[in-house]
């Protein structure tokens, strides 16, 4: 098998991965990303930088991604369906490829009207599906059109998946997305073990490695937001009271974010964190839940 990047070698390995979520800046002052990005870098085994999250205008993702490639970090360019043609997806993904950015984490991306140019229009030329597709046929050498690429990109292709078992039509789709060389699976927050172990029941036949998602709880009007209007997450009564009851919510968060990375390091292959904010905090949690020292 070709090695398409370090990050891809490791999802080759046994050992349990950390991913971490960096948003480039809106503006042109990259200095506080690159900061929260060095707080993870020594322990983590690739950044992801996210595409205009939540549909709020920010520094491209390739431009920033390129940055970390700079600072000999292991980026993964999170590539939404929303902003771009298949011209544009196309333009960016060979521009990707030789500025040495070879991790990708396919998206459809949230719509304009939840952010902050609502009259955008939305282009979803392409969804998801149909982008793998894509990718898949550009690393065989040919564009969409059919016309020949006078040099191959290669990639290592990441997908991500809400994990509630019960989604049927979600599970549908990523058992679409399967169908193409996807080499992982970053999952929305888990907080129910119970639930995550049935998803993974449901797909553990593709054998792909799975990270799950982990956002730490800072606050019962946090965890009530999440739970409410962010789809695929949901968070047990058990927790929710915790956090209510806590002296110290943000303490709690964290103590329940270890406990969950402890039980998940026996099922899946990793974690991708997704602290709301800087990733302060990142490190005190996986050294409580055992991952590091």
């Amino acid at each position: 098998m070709v090695l398409k990047s370090k990050f891809h070698e490791k999802l080759l390995s046994d050992q349990f991965l950390i991913t971490g979520e960096v948003s480039p800046p809106k503006g042109t002052d990259v200095s506080a990303p690159l900061k929260n990005a060095e707080l993870i870098h020594t322990f983590a085994d690739a950044i992801n930088v996210t595409d205009n999250q939540c549909a709020t205008m920010h520094m491209s993702s390739l431009a920033f991604s390129r940055l970390l490639v700079e600072k000999n970090y292991e980026p993964i360019m999170q590539l939404t369906c929303r902003d771009r043609n298949r011209i544009g997806l196309q333009a960016d993904l060979l521009g990707a490829s030789a500025l040495g950015i070879s991790n990708l984490l396919v998206m459809s991306g949230d719509h304009p009207a939840t952010g902050d140019h609502p009259k955008a229009k939305a282009v979803y030329d392409l969804d998801s599906v149909q982008l793998l597709k894509t990718i898949s046929q550009m690393k065989e050498g040919a564009d969409m059109s059919g016309s020949r690429l006078n040099k191959s990109p290669a990639f290592c292709v990441g997908v991500v998946s809400n994990a509630d078992p019960n989604e049927r039509l979600q599970l549908m789709k990523l058992e679409k997305k399967l169908l193409f060389d996807v080499d992982f699976i970053q999952t929305q927050a888990i907080f129910d073990i119970e639930k995550f172990k049935e998803f993974l029941e449901k797909i553990n036949v593709y054998d792909i490695p799975i990270l799950a998602g982990i956002i730490p709880i800072r606050s019962i009007k946090m965890a009530d937001y999440m739970n409410n209007h962010i789809p695929g997450i949901s968070i047990p009564a058990d927790i929710r009271e915790r956090i209510e009851c806590a002296e110290n919510p943000e303490a709690e968060g964290i103590l329940i974010a270890a406990e969950l990375i402890y039980k998940l390091k026996s099922i899946c292959r990793g974690v991708h964190m997704m602290p709301v904010g800087p990733h302060t905090n990142t490190k005190l949690v996986l050294q409580k839940a055992g991952v590091l020292e």
